[in-house]
């Protein structure tokens, strides 16, 4: 199994240090539903600058607010806030945190893959049984989620 993940040589070795990647589709999970809050609660914020015409074309809003959040929590620590709160990370395939134009790809990614059913249920399926329990979007960018505090 080694051989198919050699790819990446700065993230860790899967078979070799398991711990890195111990309960990450379920961390994801929860840290999904606490940034779904957060952008929910931001939009919310946002709404008054709006005049409360935001209210007409919310679900852009929504993107616009989550996008921006995204990039800017995962530029700033290499994680949102949610998966702060669940001791995740985010990794090039260098093994080094994201910077700005990362964390861009790795959202706009990201984005277009939840913005369609069938890449979506294919990325979750992929979180579920890769080895590094990468989605769709982590592996065409060659990032996975890790355990934080054990690198």
């Amino acid at each position: 199994m080694s051989d198919m993940i050699a790819p990446y040589p700065g993230l860790p070795d899967p078979d070799r240090n398991a711990e890195f990647y111990a309960d990450i589709p379920v961390k994801r999970a929860i840290a999904w539903v606490v940034d779904a809050l957060i952008v929910f609660l931001l939009t919310l914020l946002v709404l008054p600058f709006t005049a409360f015409t935001g209210l007409f074309f919310y679900p852009f809003l929504w993107l616009v607010v989550s996008f921006v959040y995204r990039v800017l929590t995962i530029s700033g620590g290499s994680a949102t806030l949610g998966m702060r709160l669940m001791s995740v990370e985010l990794r090039t395939w260098r093994g080094e945190r994201f910077g700005l134009g990362d964390a861009f790809m790795h959202t706009l990614l990201y984005s277009l893959c939840l913005s369609f059913l069938i890449p979506q249920l294919i990325s979750m399926g992929m979180m579920l049984t890769t080895a590094r329990a990468q989605g769709l979007h982590d592996l065409a960018l060659g990032t996975a989620a890790i355990n934080r505090g054990r690198w």
